[in-house]
């Protein structure tokens, strides 16, 4: 009998865990090949600290081909080009590769059309990417010789809230590390109708302890509100105010990539994935769609659009719940494991330099039963530790593990 043939675009966070979660689910008896635009595994929550120097390319990555090759899975590091759901095939940039079951990891890229002036071709920095993060960090270089007013925050749209918050408070500590806190103003601005929203609708005191953080660092928050342009020195809000900066980091909305965009069948308008509970498109039982690439639907409407968080955590979820499906599939059994987005534990440890905030909730969108924010210097420290545990655990291949 032939062994059926997997195939995973993508290799961070979920396609890594799904390749070798339906490796193991099915004891090797499958034939497991992994096709990605990039060949090194990226730890993306550790970007933070990149335009710092507190970490390096080789501190937070690692090639992809020994990990997968120690567990007897293919790996292609190369770019698809062209899905064909119909002929069951992926076109890349190396060749056709044939599936029998499809695994699309693909992640996303930024949105840089939506404000002008974010990214490379634009005078404020983004930190969504590796060049991103060292372009950030050129430019942070620049600011501590010739200091001036600093903006961090996030377009109408987006929704990794959670690095925002992160690289404010970290600039604040290396300010003032630096002796700049007196001589740098620092503002905060995003599209979250209050503070502590993250995209994921607030966590009781959220809002309170962020004011107090900000507070204590003496930055100026303006959120509610987008950003209608972006110049070399000014930012314009479209609440009509506008900010001087010498140094800004604004986060942009994500889309798909464009190779799954060109798939209407199964794409949004955003180029993500429609996907059922158990991780299927909604068209094909043999076409999956995990983590970033997945689709999620926005449970409420905000004045000043605000997309939800797609992280490390429930990337890795959804990954195994697909990788149970497919292998329940070969078996000749139906696809049962799902679980839905918006029910998956919020698990998140949010740094702020020397300090940083623990977070927990039963449900990572509401209505939840519990929800908590523990701040502390403890949280720094666990955050490296989890840095550290997630790279070890991903680059050895042990994906079953918490």
């Amino acid at each position: 009998m032939t062994r059926a043939r997997v195939l995973v675009l993508g290799g961070n966070f979920a396609g890594l865990t799904a390749a070798l979660a339906v490796q193991h689910e099915l004891d090797g008896d499958v034939d497991v090949h992994v096709v990605s635009a990039s060949d090194h595994f990226l730890f993306t929550p550790s970007l933070i600290w990149l335009p710092f120097g507190k970490r390096r390319a080789e501190d937070i990555t690692f090639p992809l081909a020994p990990t997968f090759a120690a567990h007897d899975i293919e790996f292609t590091h190369a770019a698809a080009t062209r899905i064909d759901l119909d002929g069951r095939k992926v076109e890349t940039t190396a060749g056709v590769v044939d599936y029998d079951y499809l695994v699309i990891a693909t992640g996303s890229r930024p949105d840089l059309t939506t404000v002008a002036g974010i990214g490379e071709d634009g005078p404020a920095h983004h930190i969504s990417t590796l060049d991103a993060a060292t372009r950030a960090g050129v430019g942070w270089r620049a600011l501590v010789k010739n200091p001036g007013p600093v903006v961090i925050g996030a377009a109408q749209g987006a929704s990794c809230f959670g690095a925002s918050y992160e690289y404010l408070f970290n600039v604040a500590h290396q300010l003032k590390r630096a002796g700049l806190d007196d001589r740098v103003t620092l503002t905060y601005v995003s599209p979250e109708p209050f503070l502590g929203h993250f995209g994921i609708g607030g966590l009781p005191h959220g809002e309170t302890l962020l004011r107090t953080f900000m507070k204590r660092a003496h930055i100026e928050h303006v959120v509610d509100t987008g950003i209608s342009e972006i110049g070399d020195s000014r930012i314009s809000l479209t609440n009509g105010r506008r900010l001087e900066y010498r140094y800004a980091m604004v986060m942009p909305p994500f889309l798909g990539q464009q190779v799954i965009a060109d798939v209407p069948e199964i794409a949004d308008d955003t180029g993500c994935v429609r996907v059922r509970e158990t991780y299927q498109t909604k068209t094909r039982d043999e076409v999956y769609a995990v983590g970033v690439a997945a689709a999620v639907d926005v449970p409420w409407t905000s004045a000043v659009p605000v997309g939800i968080p797609k992280t490390g955590f429930p990337s890795e979820q959804q990954a195994r719940a697909a990788a149970r499906n497919i292998a329940a599939q070969v078996r000749g059994d139906a696809p049962e494991a799902h679980t839905a987005f918006g029910e998956m534990p919020a698990v998140c440890i949010m740094d702020a330099g020397n300090n940083g905030v623990l977070i927990l909730a039963d449900r990572m969108l509401p209505p939840r039963k519990h929800g908590v924010m523990v701040p502390g210097p403890q949280s720094h420290g666990l955050r490296v530790a989890f840095e550290k545990y997630s790279l070890w655990k991903a680059q050895h291949g042990y994906v079953n593990l918490p």
